[in-house]
């Protein structure tokens, strides 16, 4: 009998999300079967994620005719598009949402990324997505700019769960947490059920490496240090999720029903082929966690991963010696977090961008074919 390391991972405290969404999925049952029989239980979704979808095969082309035939825009068509793929996986996973008490079963859909930095912008896309998709079991994903934080907490205190996306670097992630205790308990004071929330910060692990490698070849720096940064961070990011949900602001909240925010590992899959394929879910293994990983990803995992017990607390020491080491090689921690966010934001946007594209010729051909 074949070892279900997926179960081992998911019975290790480790919530198994799919970083991966598209019509295809759907309509072949292949989310079911992931829910099923590989412990998926969760599912987030990007630009880049449904820019692909879109270009790959067919699946969108009754949609794509009925929308041209009444005339939308190319922005209400690409909306229509998202919101169709993400309230069938709402439902495809509401069993989960159940079982749960809301704690999995959630699904991400993504601001504009182009309003990553507009406040008031980001705060009523939210609110209309949340609409839009009407589901409980969602989450909206918002980035942890400087924009961003006001909006979070905003979004929060109308009731509204959300997945913060886009976190480098150890003193944002801390305005993060800030942010979603003071959206809480606005949202408290505002009457909504804390119960029924949640969320999730989406802390960024193999960007971290590619661009910390790539300036320590530069600098003709000690090869060994490469590889080992982005772990580093992600585990001192766990240190300070462990500080700030011990602490009396955090368990006022907790008695009045509210769900803690779970720290998320993203950008899961390795991106250098000298590393590990499962690098960034064996190293990162800690109860009350989630892991959101692309199929490879996964699919490494299901083949030859090892669950280990608790990769992360015991590793705080090692993880800061990791980053002194870096910075007395030369890396500035600072500028690298700084990078790695204006690119993640801009990619995001880039992608939309050619998300709007592909949408705009699919309706244009489907327009002339109807003519």
């Amino acid at each position: 009998m074949s070892k279900d390391r997926l179960g081992e991972l998911s019975a290790a405290g480790v919530a198994v999300w799919l970083d991966d969404i598209s019509r295809q999925r759907l309509t072949s049952g292949n989310l079911e079967q992931l829910r099923d029989s590989d412990h998926v239980v969760g599912v987030t979704s990007n630009p880049t994620i449904f820019e692909k979808a879109l270009s790959s095969g067919d699946d969108y082309a009754t949609q794509l005719s009925e929308l041209a035939l009444r005339k939308v825009s190319v922005d209400e068509a690409a909306r229509a598009i998202t919101t169709y793929d993400i309230r069938w996986a709402c439902d495809e996973l509401r069993g989960v949402y159940d079982a749960t008490g809301g704690q999995d079963g959630r699904v991400s859909i993504e601001v504009d990324p182009r309003l990553a930095h507009d406040t008031q912008r980001t705060i009523a896309e939210a609110k209309a997505l949340w609409w839009q998709v009407d589901r409980p079991n969602l989450f909206i994903k918002i980035p942890a700019t400087e924009a961003g934080l006001p909006a979070i907490s905003e979004v929060l205190s109308e009731g509204i769960s959300v997945n913060v996306t886009l976190i480098f670097g150890l003193e944002r992630y801390q305005k993060v947490m800030e942010a979603f205790f003071d959206g809480l308990e606005k949202a408290k004071k505002n009457g909504h059920d804390l119960s029924v929330m949640a969320s999730v910060a989406s802390f960024f692990v193999s960007r971290v490496d590619t661009e910390i490698d790539k300036r320590l070849d530069a600098a003709g720096a000690d090869p060994k240090l490469k590889g080992k940064a982005a772990v580093a961070n992600a585990r001192l990011a766990y240190q300070a999720f462990e500080q700030a949900f011990d602490s009396d602001r955090w368990r006022a909240l907790e008695q009045a029903g509210a769900k803690a925010q779970r720290p998320l590992w993203a950008s899961t899959g390795t991106k250098d082929k000298a590393y590990s394929d499962v690098l960034y879910v064996e190293e990162l293994i800690v109860p009350g966690t989630v892991n959101t990983m692309p199929q490879a990803t996964m699919e490494a995992f299901a083949d030859h991963g090892e669950t280990k017990p608790d990769t992360v607390t015991g590793n705080y020491a090692h993880a800061r010696q990791v980053l002194d080491d870096l910075a007395a090689a030369g890396i500035d921690y600072d500028d690298v977090i700084d990078t790695l966010e204006r690119e993640g934001v801009e990619k995001f946007a880039d992608s939309w961008n050619d998300l709007l594209a592909t949408v705009s010729t699919a309706l244009d051909k489907t327009q002339e074919s109807n003519r």
